[in-house]
């Protein structure tokens, strides 16, 4: 049976995981703030909700290629550790 060890995450992996999180995070807390605001009768056309409105459009998108590039330098520091008979 092959030796099931896991393999810690160096910095980039744990920057990219935390820039996912807080993308993700804040474009959720923008989708709460926009509901509260709608149930409010806030005017959410005008000054900074226009701002709140569009962040999880971007952030959420951000959130998913940010993803994405975590899978690929996951994929290939896994492939060197094996390839070098770790």
């Amino acid at each position: 049976m092959a030796n099931e060890t896991q393999v810690p995450l160096n910095r980039i992996e744990r920057i990219l995981v935390a820039m996912v999180a807080s993308s993700a995070g804040l474009s959720i807390a923008a989708i709460i703030a926009v509901i509260i605001g709608g149930f409010a009768k806030a005017d959410t056309n005008s000054g900074i909700w226009l701002t709140v409105k569009v962040l999880p459009f971007v952030g959420l998108i951000l959130a998913l290629i940010l993803i994405v590039v975590f899978l690929i330098v996951s994929v290939v520091r896994r492939r060197r550790l094996a390839r070098d008979g770790r």
